[in-house]
């Protein structure tokens, strides 16, 4: 799950019709495209062989002829004299767009197994160049912010009230799509886009959340699925109270990891040597921040917005480290400030993405509607995870609210599709490692590699060698690992060093983005 992240990015509210458990002869399918799809090109300096295309689909899946939406496709064509067909591409989020990911992919998968498929990106229905394009409440993560840990009853009372109000921007604003804002919807979306290319099966890579919608389109299509890839998988037995729950604690863990990286390198920040201390000096900061925020900027919650892209990866250790020495040590506010405006400071795409995160998760699946429950589980949590289980409280705290009814998550055991592949790195704090297992156990075939020791969230296309060699295979040939890794898992591989800080650590870049996108808001799954 893709919290605040770009690649990618955890929750219903009241009760609401259940969706069924597979399809049935009823069920509505893919509309058939009455004229080919108009790809132009779209290059960008990037990814220079990106063409892009749009696709209407029915708001409503179960009135084909109803309101008609627009999706917003890119694709790279194939180059081998023999396709593999599409291989349809999911940052995760939900909110995360897509189209970019298809240049990334095409370009870093080898070029001999990138040519046999037409890699096709896809903007989900309400996100980015797709229209309608959801935006609730232009702003909400403007800094500063209050502080995501309250102090007493009217602090909590006013967070409550600020995310309540979300909520009915929310309904105010988009109330006729959001009924249709869900998991399932974007699956049979998926199908849509399968039908229009005129591929009878497609393939599929998705990271983080688009490792759900992968399993609910495989156990509403199992045989229009020609191939599946799923890494850092969601835990389909938490969406979504549960799952974000598990995040804080895993979360957490993943900020103690970096700061105990950042005391073994005390000649380079200057923080102290013992893990402990460091902690303490890092809360000291946040504290600090809550009186005077740096640069008028950066307040607690910006604070944690920052680094928490650091759980996500271990690329922004360097840069993260060096802010937090530049403060802690220096009493300089500007690199700290660089890092927020570099890394986590919102903008448009961030507000669309936070808001079709909301509208998803809130549909699908049913939320605490009782702010005693909330109240009673996030104190509990935050007292053994601090590190950002409030502002992921507060994150998803507008699901309390919903003005629409949630659905009921499908069931995604499926004994009907082809064997799929599963990557996981058993120390990912958005998707925590029992998501893997779990779905893995649900997936007849499926194959399970995790990468031991590792904490980035997206294992595959990321430098992980054994990881990347069995995703080319598999996509190659279809060929799937037989390993001996032990009970539940299949290969074992290697994870990647940890960095080592730069050489001018304070004044570092940030590090690239991650599958291809900018980090920013929403974070999630």
């Amino acid at each position: 799950m893709q919290k605040r992240a770009g690649v990618l990015i955890a929750a219903g509210a009241l009760v609401a019709g259940a969706v069924t458990a597979a399809p049935s002869a009823a069920e509505p399918s893919a509309p058939k495209p009455g004229t080919p799809l108009q790809w132009a090109a779209c290059a960008t300096r990037q990814y220079p062989k990106l063409e892009c295309a749009t696709l209407r689909v029915p708001l409503d899946h179960a009135a084909p002829r109803g309101e008609q939406i627009t999706l917003a496709l890119s694709r790279v064509r194939h180059t081998a004299r023999t396709s593999q067909g599409p291989l349809l591409v999911n940052p995760g989020g939900p909110g995360g767009s897509g189209r970019t990911l298809a240049g990334f992919v095409a370009s870093s998968l080898p070029a001999s197994v990138a040519a046999q498929y037409d890699v096709i990106g896809l903007d989900p229905r309400g996100v980015g160049a797709s229209r309608p394009a959801l935006d609730c409440r232009p702003g909400h993560f403007a800094p500063v912010r209050p502080d995501s840990v309250p102090r007493d009853q009217r602090e909590e009372r006013a967070g409550l009230a600020r995310a309540a109000s979300f909520a009915r921007a929310c309904g105010e604003k988009h109330g006729r799509l959001l009924p249709f804002m869900d998991t399932v919807s974007a699956a049979r979306d998926v199908d849509a886009v399968r039908a229009a290319l005129g591929a009878p099966r497609i393939s599929y890579l998705g990271y983080s959340y688009g490792t759900y919608l992968g399993a609910v389109y495989a156990k509403l299509y199992p045989q229009r699925v020609r191939r599946a890839v799923l890494d850092s998988v969601v835990h389909p037995g938490g969406v979504w109270y549960d799952a974000n729950l598990a995040q804080d604690h895993a979360f957490d863990a993943r900020h103690k990891a970096f700061l105990a990286w950042v005391a073994r390198h005390d000649a380079v920040y200057g923080l102290g040597t013992d893990p402990a201390r460091v902690e303490a000096r890092w809360y000291a900061m946040r504290s600090a921040l809550r009186a005077e925020p740096a640069g008028g900027t950066v307040g607690p919650a910006e604070l944690e917005d920052t680094y928490l892209p650091g759980a996500y990866h271990n690329g922004h250790w360097p840069v993260l480290a060096s802010a937090f020495a530049a403060y802690a040590v220096d009493g300089d506010t500007r690199p700290l400030v660089d890092a927020y405006e570099s890394i986590a400071r919102p903008d448009a795409a961030s507000d669309n993405g936070y808001s079709v995160y909301t509208a998803v998760e809130c549909r699908d699946a049913r939320w605490p509607t009782s702010w005693g429950v909330w109240h009673r589980d996030h104190w509990a949590a935050h007292a053994k995870a601090p590190f950002s289980t409030w502002n992921n409280a507060w994150y998803n705290a507008p699901c309390a609210f919903w003005p629409v009814p949630p659905l009921t998550p499908l069931d995604v055991a499926n004994e009907a599709v082809p064997p799929v592949l599963l990557f996981q790195a058993d120390q990912d704090a958005a998707t925590p490692y029992e998501g893997a297992v779990a779905t893995h156990g649900l997936l007849r075939d499926s194959r399970l590699v995790v990468e031991r020791g590792g904490g980035n969230h997206g294992v595959t296309l990321r430098g992980n060698a054994c990881a990347d060699r069995i995703l080319a295979r598999y996509l190659a040939t279809g060929e799937v690992p037989r390993g001996d890794g032990g009970v539940g898992v299949d290969v074992w591989c290697p994870t990647r060093p940890d960095p080592e800080p730069a050489a001018t650590a304070r004044k570092a870049p940030a590090p690239a983005p991650v599958h291809g996108v900018r980090w920013a808001l929403p974070r999630g799954n």
